[in-house]
């Protein structure tokens, strides 16, 4: 089972974990990532994510892609988009395997493209009075 999607609703890792489990998988792997207080020396007031029309897409052939590659049973990923308050899971990776390392490596893999590959742009306004924006998630 296989499950990628972007959203503008909160991200509930349990959720997600509920959907790859399966009786046949010994090792769940997940990654939350969340939205800080910080980056760097600077305090961050507020984050938000904007979308290219076509991340949709993107994700779902990335997260088809790679779970091809791996020894998994189900994959499901989920990338929040909008104003995202601190705190709460911007994007999270649920991966279900026989084993832990193919979960695992799934897991890395599936990260690491995404922030690669996905059109998405974070904005960050920070305590100072400044803003910036970067190109990947």
């Amino acid at each position: 089972m296989i499950t990628a999607q972007v959203t503008d609703q909160p991200i509930s890792v349990s959720r997600l974990t509920a959907l790859v489990t399966n009786p046949a998988a010994g090792a769940i792997a997940s990654f939350s990532g969340d939205v800080r207080d910080n980056d760097g020396e600077r305090k961050v007031l507020s984050l938000t994510y904007e979308i290219h029309p076509s991340a949709p897409a993107v994700i779902e052939e990335i997260v088809t892609r790679l779970a091809a590659k791996h020894e998994v049973l189900g994959v499901a990923v989920a990338h929040r988009y909008g104003l995202i308050p601190i705190g709460e899971s911007a994007f999270v990776v649920v991966v279900s395997a026989k084993h832990r390392g193919p979960a695992f490596a799934a897991s890395q893999e599936i990260v690491e493209v995404v922030k690669a590959e996905l059109p998405i742009w974070k904005h960050q306004v920070f305590a100072d009075g400044t803003d910036e924006w970067v190109n990947n998630a």
